[in-house]
């Protein structure tokens, strides 16, 4: 019975019927990816876990913390963040419970909400950012040569740039 990878090798060479699958090469480099994504998410999730944040917390607190009068509509920093409205509306739950977030009413829009950042949020990210970002340098950025970080960066732009576009459809 053939194996995954000579199935692989064998449909990689007849491209007129089937999937183009991955070369060896091609499959390294993806499993690469996947595990590199997978684990560094997961660590800087552990870090955060000291300061009752998850990343998804923190990512929302960013967004707020970047923005004028620290707040934003519901909506946008549903596709900031890549969350379905709901999914949004529960986090802002949990975090207003916590005192990070609150909900304002858009004067404009009956319908529509703000996140707005409280001010414990504000000190939340002015204490967690320091340690975040030393997570990122020891987990990524400093193991990485900065000719490295360069070629990473110009080699996943065009792939962030197309799946941009692809969500921008919807």
């Amino acid at each position: 019975m053939a194996g995954p990878e000579q199935i692989g090798r064998v449909a990689a060479m007849d491209t007129d019927s089937g999937p183009r699958w991955l070369t060896e090469d091609e499959q390294r480099a993806w499993r690469t990816y996947l595990d590199v994504s997978k684990l560094l998410m997961h660590q800087l999730e552990r870090d955060l876990q000291p300061f009752g944040l998850t990343l998804n917390d923190y990512e929302i607190l960013v967004n707020l913390s970047e923005c004028e009068d620290r707040r934003m509509r519901m909506s946008d920093l549903a596709g900031a963040t890549l969350q379905s409205k709901s999914r949004l509306s529960h986090q802002i739950t949990r975090m207003e419970s916590a005192g990070l977030v609150r909900r304002e009413h858009c004067d404009t829009d009956k319908r529509g909400l703000y996140a707005v950042l409280t001010a414990h949020g504000w000190r939340t990210m002015l204490d967690v950012s320091p340690h975040h970002v030393e997570s990122v340098r020891r987990h990524f950025i400093d193991l990485l040569k900065p000719e490295a970080l360069a070629a990473l960066q110009q080699a996943l732009t065009p792939v962030a740039d197309h799946l941009r576009s692809r969500r921008d459809r919807r």
